[in-house]
């Protein structure tokens, strides 16, 4: 059992308390409390500017906890003067150094504008639970008029739309606003990145911004290439072969190998408390 030892609070002395206060001048200090610890399941993190919506807060602690449930969180803030593409995979990059370093099975990447479900921890939790795909994202909408799903197969080719509200889709691009991926691609990814410093955290640069300019000597003219991190990293994880290195040799042989569980249905919610989509979707 616990030892509880009881101590006079150092200021108890100094301070009168009417008969009927609820204070009380001493407190319960644990010196032993056999805490076996936590498993290392599962990182819920959240890279975010510090601010959130209320809704926000109300869905991310309302969840409905899985039964025989580990999970750690981590909040990881980033700078709000500093431009949103230049921040938010340095606060990926410190996240996942936090994944490798304390061994992580897995990481819930929740972004603080995505409203999840009041059973995402549960749908997700089947995923974990059955080891059978090792990269799936929640649904969720572009936070724009008209808002379309970030639903993606190719590059350049617009949003995907071929499905209807409850089905598991296929695709080899998905956001990271609500994804959860499997520590072991991480890993793999982690030991080939380059090493650099972020606010003096070192980490690698497993995700990144594609911002290149290059010029073309045979078409005699400049070519610039922009984006955000979640492509690119999805692009990186399927031509790194990172499925096959990581141990999923079958999702490296799929043109589509990430997968959007549209029954995980997020709001995408903004600053001034408008979600997205602001229509039905079936």
């Amino acid at each position: 059992m616990s030892k509880i030892k009881k101590r006079e609070h150092p200021k108890a002395s100094r301070i009168v308390y009417g008969s009927k206060s609820p204070v009380r001048p001493y407190q319960h200090i644990v010196v032993n409390s056999n805490d076996p610890g936590y498993t290392n399941r599962l990182l819920v993190a959240t890279p975010t500017t510090g601010n959130i919506r209320m809704e926000w807060a109300l869905a991310r602690w309302g969840q409905v906890i899985p039964m025989n449930w580990s999970q750690v969180q981590m909040v990881q803030f980033m700078n709000s003067f500093v431009p949103e593409g230049f921040v938010v995979p340095d606060a990926q990059n410190v996240i996942v150094k936090e994944v490798i370093e304390k061994n992580f099975e897995y990481l819930l990447l929740i972004e603080h504008d995505t409203i999840l479900p009041p059973d995402a921890f549960l749908k997700f939790n089947k995923y974990i639970r059955d080891e059978k795909v090792p990269i799936v994202s929640g649904l969720y909408f572009s936070r724009s008029e008209p808002s379309e799903p970030l639903v993606f197969r190719g590059r350049g080719t617009s949003v995907y739309w071929k499905w209807k509200l409850g089905d598991l889709v296929w695709v080899d691009g998905v956001p990271t606003g609500c994804l959860l991926i499997h520590a072991g691609i991480l890993r793999k990814m982690w030991e080939e990145s380059p090493e650099y410093v972020v606010n003096g955290i070192k980490t690698r640069r497993v995700f990144d911004n594609p911002v290149k300019v290059w010029y073309d000597p045979v078409n005699l003219n400049f070519n610039t290439l922009t984006g955000t991190s979640d492509l690119e990293w999805c692009t990186r994880v399927i031509k790194g072969r990172y499925f096959e290195k990581a141990g999923w040799k079958e999702f490296q042989k799929m043109k589509y190998p990430f997968l959007v569980d549209t029954n995980i249905f997020c709001r995408h919610i903004s600053p001034d408390g408008v979600q997205y989509p602001n229509f039905e979707v079936r």
